[in-house]
């Protein structure tokens, strides 16, 4: 964990609290540190920021650390669908990778 730029993300936030890079920056600085803390600020992104595509993959394998596949099949579904939605073929592909190996995993 960074904590200066822990700080300076924070700052960030202050200055313009509709940029949802910056909650995603912040959620991705205390992953390894700070889990739960991570975890809702995705969730929070998740819902507050829908359209904002990175939050899924991130969000989803925070969830399978938790041990919590089924919330975290429905991410990467929802993902899925926004991806389409916004022609992002590449994440789409990511997130449907990682949601197949996560339901191979769960058989």
């Amino acid at each position: 964990m960074n904590e200066a730029r822990i700080d300076l993300l924070k700052k960030y936030i202050e200055e313009d609290p509709t940029d949802p890079f910056n909650y995603y920056g912040l959620a991705c600085e205390y992953v390894q540190t700070k889990p739960e803390e991570a975890l809702r600020i995705f969730k929070t992104l998740l819902k507050d920021y829908a359209e904002y595509l990175p939050t899924y993959y991130q969000t989803g394998q925070l969830l399978e650390a938790y041990e919590l596949e089924d919330e975290a099949l429905e991410v990467y579904a929802q993902g899925m669908i926004l991806a389409k939605t916004q022609g992002n073929n590449k994440t789409f592909q990511e997130l449907n990778s990682v949601h197949q190996n996560l339901l191979f995993e769960m058989e």
